[in-house]
């Protein structure tokens, strides 16, 4: 099957002449290019909360106009990939989100291709301080720092989370930021949310296959889901200018924050919680009707979160964190020392793809390193060569009740 997919794209004459723009099917799929006639998100401020995204990839010139390192490990503006494994993941959820593309009809195209980015790069596991601490301290910045979306494509592997979370999620919140966030893989064990997609208010995105069904690989299931997005067959950027196919609820995330961003940009006017509920309100029915533990409230439909009549909410449709906090917080965390991961679904045997030099691109450690599932693409005289990364079995996680 393999052979197949490096076949097609060697020989293949796609509709734009570029291999990676036509691997973006959610963009018409999803009523995105639809939206654009409205609305390209420009004056929206998306913060990626991640290992950070390089912002020197062509296909996000001028995207990243700021960010931090938290970690320790990384260049201050937040820009600089960090992490021993995976630091891949930041630009690859960067570019779904708000990439420019390196032309108009080639590279990577996010779904708000002309919102801001902020870096703010993580060290999972590592750094100067916990993740949770790390995590904490980038929402705060993110807030302060103009973000009116932020973007979580990762999970604590429990339901349960520290306290900093709840003064950092409520302050985003309070003023006014939309937060979203993967609902985790069911490909490395996942089979139910964990936090912060369990979080009340928060905007946790299911992963469905490109035929539109519950990706039984790249999505976990939870009472907390509010809408679904493709986690199947994604393309993304890669640090130092290259691209890959990957898939996880970690790709449908951004694609959601980035048709967050086209809302706030055609609906100024609105807080959070109508943002949110426009996204909720405008999903495409799956499954029973109304909010299920498999798809949310249904597909996000872009052209329809934009353009569609919604009349307005006094409440945010994912819950209210300070009620929940009033009323649980007395509880201990069922886990008080687990720490955040980036999202990493499981992933076909290693294929090393050889350039002219006769090296590794990229290297058997950084593909091991990876853990996502990459059909790296390195152009050789206009052909593409296919390596896919080895999977990393990385967590498991526990249901809470909504």
């Amino acid at each position: 099957m393999l052979g197949l997919v490096v076949a097609s794209l060697a020989v293949a004459t796609p509709a734009h002449a570029d291999p990676v723009r036509d691997l973006e099917y959610w963009l018409d799929d999803y009523g995105i290019r639809e939206a654009w006639n409205t609305t390209r998100g420009a004056g929206v401020t998306i913060a990626v909360i991640d290992t950070g995204i390089d912002g020197t990839h062509p296909d996000l010139a001028g995207a990243v106009v700021g960010g931090s390192d938290f970690s320790g490990l990384g260049a201050r503006n937040g820009q600089q990939p960090v992490g021993s494994t995976g630091s891949e993941h930041g630009t690859l959820v960067g570019s779904l989100a708000a990439g420019r593309g390196s032309a108009p009809d080639t590279g990577v195209i996010g779904a708000a291709p002309e919102a801001d980015l902020l870096s703010l790069s993580i060290g999972f596991g590592e750094g100067e301080i916990g993740s949770d601490d790390q995590i904490a301290s980038a929402v705060r910045w993110a807030v302060d720092n103009g973000a009116d979306v932020i973007n979580m494509s990762l999970t604590r592997n429990t339901r349960d989370w520290p306290e900093s979370w709840d003064d950092a999620f409520l302050y985003a919140m309070d003023n006014d930021v939309v937060v979203v966030a993967a609902a985790g893989n069911r490909g490395t064990g996942t089979y139910v949310v964990g936090a912060p997609a369990t979080m009340p208010g928060v905007l946790t995105v299911g992963g469905v296959t490109r035929d539109e069904q519950v990706s039984a690989e790249a999505s976990s299931q939870g009472i907390t889901i509010g809408v679904s997005a493709p986690s199947e067959e994604l393309v993304g950027a890669l640090p130092g200018g290259g691209h890959a196919q990957w898939g996880g609820t970690s790709g449908a995330s951004p694609i959601v924050a980035g048709i967050v961003a086209l809302v706030r940009a055609a609906h100024p006017e609105l807080d959070a919680a109508n943002v949110i509920n426009r996204i909720t309100e405008t999903a495409r029915d799956r499954g029973p009707s109304g909010q299920d533990y498999s798809y949310g409230f249904g597909l996000v439909d872009a052209a329809a979160a934009v353009n569609d009549r919604v009349p307005e909410v006094d409440e945010n449709p994912m819950g209210d964190l300070r009620e929940w906090i009033r009323v649980n917080r007395r509880a201990p965390a069922d886990d008080p020392t687990a720490a955040p991961t980036p999202l990493e679904p499981s992933a076909p045997p290693l294929i090393e793809a050889r350039g002219p030099s006769g090296t590794l691109y990229p290297t058997p450690g950084q593909l091991r390193d990876v853990g996502i599932p990459l059909l790296v693409f390195v152009a050789f005289g206009g052909a593409f060569v296919v390596a896919t990364a080895r999977a990393v079995r990385a967590y498991g996680a526990t249901r809470r009740r909504g």
